[in-house]
């Protein structure tokens, strides 16, 4: 609880215009922790373009197979802090859960880690790798380009991905499928500086209004997407239902759902789009002026199977489609992240499910995952025998990425203790 609280309180943002010293303390303090677990070799490394990956290593005891441990360090920014209950960087315990930006995604993946470690006082059963990146929530292709370039370093028999969580706390489930993303952000341009909105508007080119038609034009009366190129998919498992989606999304009464399919379909399978930033004057600093320019983040989330970089040009396409009155549309800081799907039959996965069913008192179930983890897909292709594992302390209540992020400490300990007896029962491969 120390170690974890220490480490969450440091707002490590590694966005562009965040500060920079607080995402290498992180990375520093990740190193010290990795230490304390009796790895025999542990070092930063240098990653082009990004924050240092922190990487540590044990050889595999003679026939032993090796396991690679994956979690990052860096966090979202906290948003508004009046939209906390607690501070965002002062985490705070309450009725068994850890309030703070990252004591979830992805705090309590590291110490997931180094809870299961510790766990064998440095006479570890299989060979150990570990990398704590530091900058997965920015996206991009940082790490995985290193990966690319250094094959030989992250190469394992399985990998565990400490990104991911269960639907509800103490409901154990391993992620076999993760949608893709891309993101970038859209200008609009208008005129050469804002004017008069009394002299001028009713015939000035409002830059927001035609942003505004442009975002509206992304989905249909329904909700569903109407980029043309991208079409709903189907999830085979079992998703939430509508009460459970409404009770932890958090939606209001009397406010619908959006979308058509069931909610598994919906939430990992299909494509969806959200806007997630704009760039207007804000209603505070309002002018009675016409906007000359204004500016839109768009995410856009692709099934497991789909390319994100397609999937982003059709977006821009039907974007600039439906650009009203000639304006100017501009496209910049694009990043993008394959999708993944898990082969679920493989020696490592029924280590897991016997460790998680011990550790959680009932066997672990499929789910998908809605999110992206860009490093995935590249782990896939690089090392294609290897099993993929993605299972965690989070779950779909832990209000990451969101304001109030919080940890049950009892899922942290559960989620440790999976992972510690997976180590040992895989070690019988």
């Amino acid at each position: 609880m120390e170690e974890l609280t220490r480490l969450a309180a440091i707002p490590s943002v590694a966005f562009p215009g965040h500060p920079e010293e607080p995402v290498l303390a992180a990375a520093a303090m990740t190193e010290e922790l990795l230490r304390s677990t009796g790895l025999p070799h542990v070092r930063q490394i240098p990653v082009e373009g990004s924050f240092p990956a922190v990487y540590g290593e044990a050889p595999a005891p003679p026939g032993a197979p090796t396991v690679l441990l994956y979690a990052h360090y860096d966090v979202q920014p906290a948003g508004d802090p009046a939209l906390w209950r607690t501070p965002p960087f002062q985490p705070t315990f309450v009725d068994g859960a850890l309030f703070g930006r990252g004591v979830a995604d992805d705090k309590s993946g590291v110490i997931a880690h180094v809870l299961a470690l510790r766990a064998f006082q440095g006479r570890f059963p299989v060979g150990v790798k570990v990398i704590i990146e530091g900058q997965e929530e920015y996206a991009g292709e940082r790490l995985e380009a290193f990966v690319e370039r250094n094959p030989d370093l992250l190469r394992a028999d399985a990998i565990v991905v400490a990104d991911t969580g269960n639907p509800s706390v103490g409901d154990a489930s391993v992620t076999t499928s993760l949608r893709g993303m891309a993101a970038f952000t859209v200008e609009v341009r208008t005129l050469a500086e804002a004017v008069h909105s009394g002299s001028f508007g009713g015939a000035a080119p409002d830059a927001l209004a035609a942003l505004i038609r442009m975002l509206a034009a992304l989905h249909d009366e329904n909700g569903d997407v109407r980029v043309p190129g991208l079409p709903r998919g189907i999830f085979l498992g079992t998703g939430p239902s509508d009460e459970e989606f409404r009770a932890t999304a958090g939606v209001l009464d009397g406010v619908s759902l959006v979308g058509s399919g069931s909610l598994a379909d919906r939430l990992w399978a299909s494509y969806a789009i959200t806007v997630t930033g704009i760039d207007v004057p804000s209603v505070q600093h309002a002018i009675n002026a016409v906007q000359p320019a204004a500016r839109a983040r768009i995410t856009v989330r692709v099934p497991p199977a789909g390319d994100p970089k397609t999937a982003v040009n059709d977006v821009v396409e039907h974007l600039r489609h439906a650009a009203p009155w000639g304006v100017n549309v501009a496209v910049s800081d694009l990043v993008v992240g394959s999708g993944f799907q898990a082969d679920t039959g493989g020696r490592a996965r029924a280590a897991l499910n016997r460790a998680m069913e011990r550790a959680f008192g009932r066997p672990p179930r499929d789910i998908g995952a809605g999110g992206s983890i860009p490093l995935v897909a590249t782990l896939v292709k690089q090392y294609p025998a290897a099993e993929i594992l993605l299972f965690g302390a989070e779950d779909d209540g832990a209000a990451i990425h969101a304001p109030n992020e919080r940890l049950v400490i009892e899922e942290l300990r559960r989620a440790a203790t999976a992972e510690a007896l997976f180590l040992a029962d895989y070690a019988d491969f």
